[in-house]
């Protein structure tokens, strides 16, 4: 299978630009999946269901979501209602949705999706994502029960994203992180045979401070106050993920590549 996972969609220059891309990228890298992290398509905070829609509308298969899973109220009953919306499996154990499902890939293929919430320097503390993500692969082994795993985990540390790698290596097609905004150069295949990358960066304007507008973080930064609300950069967006090829029998990668398509950012295609 070849799988696309772009890094966390910020506000209108991203949703644009996935828009504007990913119908041509699907047909002409010959997709058989996306996941798209969707957590800050609504002004840099939470997905609202029109932004949900727009975003499966121009081709993604799966949309994750995050710490910011529900700021977005109306997130809290359309997420019951739209089976490719996952929050983090290890959030709160009221929170609507699942964390994790299984997909219908092309060819009666199946693909598990599934998102975790890091610890480390996490605003809120989390049920452990170790062993919430361990459950759901012993349940879905590669190879048998489905024939594709992607794990998102979306979280500050990239020691502890590094962690969740090998935890899964070789029970997992991909574990990448998301969060940070800003797409880190490990691209690999780890021992085990399952691809990695720390974080898959952002879709959205580079000209930025993690995809806000500069002038406010700026101030806060050399003076320590707020005066306005951020709000996200609206310049032209860069698509970032990561592309991973697995093979069916095993469910482990062959290939991973960085993307990086228009923006400001230097391209990276398969």
């Amino acid at each position: 299978m070849r799988m696309l996972f772009l890094g966390d969609v910020m506000g209108r220059a991203g949703r644009s630009a996935v828009a504007a891309r990913l119908p041509g990228l699907r047909a002409d890298w010959a997709l058989d999946f996306v996941v798209i992290n969707g957590e800050n398509a609504t002004s840099g905070v939470g997905l609202s269901p029109d932004h949900a829609r727009e975003l499966l509308a121009a081709g993604a298969d799966c949309l994750t979501l995050g710490d910011h899973a529900f700021d977005q109220k109306e997130m809290l009953s359309f997420i019951e209602t739209e089976p490719r919306i996952l929050r983090p499996l290890n959030y709160a154990r009221t929170a609507p949705g699942r964390g994790a499902r299984v997909f219908a890939g092309p060819g009666g293929r199946k693909v598990l999706v599934a998102q975790a919430l890091g610890q480390v320097f996490m605003k809120r503390p989390f049920d452990d994502p170790f062993s919430a993500v361990d459950a759901v692969l012993r349940a879905h082994p590669l190879g048998g029960a489905v024939q594709a795993a992607l794990i998102d985990i979306h979280c500050e540390a990239t020691s502890e994203k590094m962690g969740m790698g090998h935890w899964c290596d070789g029970r997992a097609s991909l574990v990448v992180g998301t969060h940070t905004h800003v797409p880190t150069a490990d691209v690999q295949i780890l021992p085990g045979g399952t691809a990695f990358q720390s974080d898959a960066g952002m879709c959205g304007d580079y000209n930025s401070i993690i995809g806000m507008d500069k002038l406010e973080p700026m101030r806060r930064f050399v003076t320590g106050m707020g005066k306005e609300r951020f709000s996200p950069a609206a310049g032209e967006a860069t698509l970032c993920g990561t592309l991973v090829e697995t093979d069916d029998r095993t469910g482990l990668a062959t290939r991973v590549r960085m993307v990086r398509v228009g923006g400001r950012l230097e391209s990276a295609v398969p």
